[in-house]
């Protein structure tokens, strides 16, 4: 019979997230000097999915049997997606310039080469774990990797059929991919709790990210008024009213492209998901054209953003550090480390601020599921643009990581 886990229902789980996040924004809002200094050095939305990754790490939870991920994601997200653009201010975005799309295809070209690179340090390091059919299971696992770090899940569920890739490989590119994709996503929160200072360091231009986060202050401060029952529950209405149409629409849009339109699902536009995004983030803007725009004076970003860190909680308890294997661990460290490098260099060249390498970065490697995460740590206005981009990666994502799939069988064989 199998251990029992210490925590095996969800509903339980579920609540000790709820303490978990609690206990960070009590001591994140108290005014003691240690608190006060260690949130200083420390983003509380670090420690959001970090300690509950601590869950997996020490074996209390099977967090394969868990279902909250895929509730916070399917459900809480594209609520949170529709409730952080209801107020967007959709021509501040266009007027941020063409840097944050330079940086996404930035941070997309450095997973194309760093897959390769990666590959070939990794078997110069290791070449016993590369011997008869390792080598083969390595780089077939690889696209996977590619796949989900250009995109996200969808993608990666593409390689896995294209490149034929076996179970163990597959589930061994999942544990890098939940852990650099951790570590990294840390190194982003980091660089944005800092981002004035690097910014003013080198000398990159603010001004139409500033401007837009002046003017989302400034429609809040109008509009703000004390919370009540009607506003809170008309806001969960349109929340949880245009993702059950998103959902709608996505359940029947996705399967009819992959039966109608092959060479789509190709490209994975047959993804329920998706389409959930898209139509999540599209019923937002719409609604930012209308009335329904003035119930962020009652709170519809802060309950978006609620969302969000529950979402982050529950990416959280899939890091566990025990279950990847050294050299495999070389893998990930090299491939995001030039993901990483070219974005620090292009950056660098194009003066652009610390917000569109992070933003850019996540897109790819993070996906929907916490472009938007990263992007409300610099301002919670500022979560559209993630969602943007994130959708960008799906589009280009099935192709730059076929790209990445076809040199790695050229220099695996």
């Amino acid at each position: 019979m199998d251990q029992p886990y210490f925590i095996e229902s969800d509903a339980v789980l579920f609540g000790v997230l709820a303490l978990i996040l609690g206990l960070i924004f009590y001591t994140k809002q108290s005014k003691h000097p240690i608190w006060v200094k260690f949130y200083t050095y420390i983003p509380a939305l670090l420690l959001c999915y970090l300690i509950p990754s601590f869950l997996t790490t020490f074996g209390l939870i099977n967090v394969e049997d868990s279902q909250l991920y895929y509730m916070a994601s399917r459900y809480l997200l594209p609520a949170a997606l529709v409730l952080l653009t209801l107020s967007v201010d959709l021509k501040g975005i266009i007027r941020l310039g063409p840097k944050a799309g330079i940086m996404f295809l930035t941070g997309t070209l450095g997973i194309v080469i760093g897959g390769p690179v990666a590959f070939i340090v990794t078997r110069w390091l290791f070449p016993e774990a590369f011997a008869g059919s390792g080598g083969e299971d390595i780089w077939r696992g690889m696209t996977t990797l590619a796949g989900s770090w250009i995109g996200g899940g969808a993608n990666q569920a593409a390689m896995m059929e294209v490149w034929e890739v076996s179970g163990p490989a597959f589930t061994q590119m999942v544990a890098i991919d939940v852990v650099w994709a951790n570590i990294w996503m840390s190194i982003l929160l980091l660089m944005a709790a800092r981002s004035a200072k690097i910014d003013a360091r080198t000398g990159a231009d603010v001004s139409a990210i500033e401007r837009i986060k002046l003017k989302m202050e400034t429609f809040q401060k109008e509009n703000e008024r004390p919370v009540k029952l009607d506003d809170l529950m008309l806001i969960a209405a349109i929340a949880f009213g245009v993702t059950g149409l998103a959902h709608a629409v996505a359940n029947w849009l996705g399967p009819a492209i992959g039966s109608t339109f092959p060479v789509l699902a190709e490209v994975n536009l047959d993804s329920t998901f998706f389409w959930l995004v898209i139509f999540a983030t599209l019923g937002g803007v719409l609604l930012s054209f209308t009335k329904a725009r003035n119930y962020e004076g009652a709170g519809a970003s802060a309950v978006g953003s609620v969302f969000i860190y529950i979402l982050v909680a529950t990416i959280g308890l899939k890091m566990d550090v025990t279950q990847i294997k050294p050299f495999l661990f070389v893998i990930g460290g090299v491939w995001i480390s030039i993901h990483a490098a070219l974005l620090l260099l292009v950056g660098k060249l194009i003066k652009a601020p610390v917000f569109f390498l992070a933003v850019g970065s996540q897109a790819n490697v993070g996906g929907a599921a916490s472009a938007p995460v990263v992007a409300s740590a610099f301002h919670v206005a500022l979560a559209p643009v993630g969602v943007l981009l994130a959708v960008f990666g799906y589009v280009v994502g099935t192709s730059a990581a076929m790209l990445t799939g076809i040199i790695l069988q050229y220099l695996a064989t």
